[in-house]
């Protein structure tokens, strides 16, 4: 059987234009000589749709979206598997379930609704569907497929070691008499992802000696980046079907003979880090309805990356660079902003803040009296620059893009209601050692267009610093971002304590635990942030769930 794998962005919620994208694919499988064409989990209506499954009318019309498809199926000669959500059975505690329903000649020949619905990291699926008790074959173009709908897929018993749930739905559909496995996917993307799929499924490949077939959805949505990659795998576990990473795309397999598309433009490491960004960041504004964005400049590395990414995303025309120099702001820095912008092509306004700092400072006086300067002064700068950057979005219409990494929104180096103004946090997720490394990969890319890397050497090299105070640098208040970062990943990511990252890592015990105090005293911080984009295995959002008011501490 040919069939082809069709990786789509689709956008939540938007279920007409979601319909029309399958109707197109659908025409470009047949003409590609697929019999059957496999789409991702709800690609109908978007992954994750959340609290809109609550909407009855959000079932109706996604019902009506499918109905549409159905009809449509009719003019073309092809197979649909479709994931969508679909309507629990009656009396059940939830209205919805996660399913896939296999369309042909104008008609729906079969569903299968999802087993296993994952509850951690990011994932809340037991909220909102009902599970599958048990699925069947399902038999297209004469052959016996398990058709799997993510998670089903990712349970097998002979490659964990600990497995979250007791059964395996495809091991139970090979015993049923399974000549080929389906999966349909939307499994959001972290470093090393991509591996990890593959070696799941080269196992279960391995295991029941049968083809498999891996459709995955692209794009963003919110927080969440989804790479694509889909694939296919001989019975033997090679791989015969690879569709481009980051992109939409449509590869065929032959499930008989083993011959497949190849379109591999797979990127790995940093590479692979600063497409994913540049997605995540590109879906997110125009899915939002915005056209346009605003960066504050400050010379420093980590708005130079993010006005890069934005560049990449939407195009240099659409960025708008603003640097806001105030009273402790060296010459320098506003040189280096500017010579970034322009290399970059975007759009640059100087707007000072201090004439505002001066006349808060007169205002406030009267009551600091007898106060000497701390954080206070640091933390006007720093909203004034807020203010400003908002205000620019309310007259222009344009997303503000805050610029704070992972290292600095961990351990509270951001300003609420300043630097952390805005309305996405592109590199949230990135520890600051890795916004050199992608800072290095963006300049790449600009000198392999024989085009000047757009972030200055000078910004690359510099001490950092938040230029709020006379000399100020980074490393007053923290350790080299080396070190950080190193205790920043145990702690979040692996969940490691204070004595084990210090062993690990053979520095003091007092140092990690300063850290981790400052991580664990700044959640309130974090939960008032805008949302960024996850690349992390363990990113601050949704996949990471603390109390704010708790007295546990390591």
């Amino acid at each position: 059987m040919r069939i082809a794998l069709a990786q789509i962005n689709n956008t939540v919620g938007d279920l007409d234009a979601n319909t029309a994208k399958i109707i197109d694919f659908a025409r470009q499988g047949e003409r590609a000589g697929a019999e059957v064409v496999a789409f991702p989990e709800l690609a109908l209506t978007g992954y994750p749709p959340r609290d809109l499954v609550e909407k009855h009318s959000f079932l109706d019309r996604t019902e009506a979206a499918l109905q549409s498809i159905v009809k449509e199926s009719a003019n073309f000669g092809v197979t649909l598997i479709v994931g969508y959500v679909g309507r629990a059975p009656e009396n059940s505690p939830v209205r919805a379930q996660n399913a896939a329903a296999v369309i042909e000649n104008g008609r729906l020949v079969f569903k299968q609704s999802k087993m296993l619905l994952p509850t951690y990291d990011v994932f809340d699926e037991a909220r909102y569907f009902q599970p599958a008790l048990s699925q069947d074959i399902c038999t297209i173009r004469g052959v016996k497929v398990a058709l799997a709908i993510c998670e089903d897929a990712w349970n097998d018993k002979q490659f964990w070691e600990r497995r979250r749930y007791s059964r395996d739905p495809i091991e139970e559909l090979v015993q049923k008499g399974a000549e080929l496995i389906v999966s349909i996917n939307a499994s959001p993307w972290n470093i090393g992802k991509r591996g990890q799929r593959e070696a799941i499924f080269h196992a279960t490949t391995q295991r029941f000696g049968l083809p498999l077939v891996y459709s995955h959805m692209v794009g963003g949505n919110d927080q969440l980046v989804f790479d694509g990659s889909s694939f296919a795998m001989t019975a033997s576990g090679k791989l015969a079907a690879k569709a481009k990473s980051f992109a939409e795309d449509l590869v065929v397999f032959d499930s008989e003979t083993g011959d497949g598309d190849d379109h591999t433009n797979h990127l790995t490491g940093d590479e692979a880090v600063f497409e994913a960004l540049v997605l995540g960041t590109r879906d997110y504004i125009r899915k939002c309805g915005f056209r346009s964005v605003l960066v504050g400049l400050s010379g420093g590395i980590d708005s130079a990356l993010v006005a890069a990414l934005a560049v990449e995303a939407v195009g240099k025309e659409n960025v708008m660079g603003v640097g806001m120099p105030g009273p402790y702001s060296s010459e320098h820095s506003l040189a280096d902003a500017r010579s970034l912008a322009q290399h970059l092509g975007i759009r640059f306004e100087v707007v000072p803040i201090k004439c505002g700092y001066d006349a808060l400072i007169c205002t406030l006086n009267p009551l600091f009296a007898g106060y000497n300067p701390d954080t206070t002064e640091e933390n006007l700068q720093a909203r004034l620059r807020g203010l400003t950057l908002m205000a620019l979005s309310n007259k222009f219409g344009s997303l503000v893009l805050t610029t704070g990494n992972k290292s600095e929104i961990a351990v509270g180096y951001c300003t609420l209601y300043g630097d952390m103004c805005g309305g996405l946090a592109v590199i949230s997720d990135v520890p600051k050692t890795m916004v050199y490394r992608l800072s290095r990969v963006a300049n790449a890319r600009y000198e392999g267009r024989g085009l000047t890397g757009p972030i200055p050497e000078s910004t690359l090299t510099k001490a950092p610093s938040a230029e709020l105070r006379p000399d100020q640098k980074d490393t007053d208040s923290l350790p080299e971002y080396d070190v950080l970062d190193a205790i920043l990943e145990g702690y979040i990511e692996h969940y490691e304590s204070v004595p084990e990252i210090a062993s690990k890592l053979n520095i003091q015990p007092t140092l990690v635990r300063d850290i981790v105090r400052k991580v664990d005293r700044n959640e309130y911080k974090r939960q008032q942030a805008a949302p960024g984009l996850r690349i992390t295995a363990k990113a601050f959002g949704v996949g990471r769930r603390f109390p704010i008011a708790h007295r546990f501490t390591e």
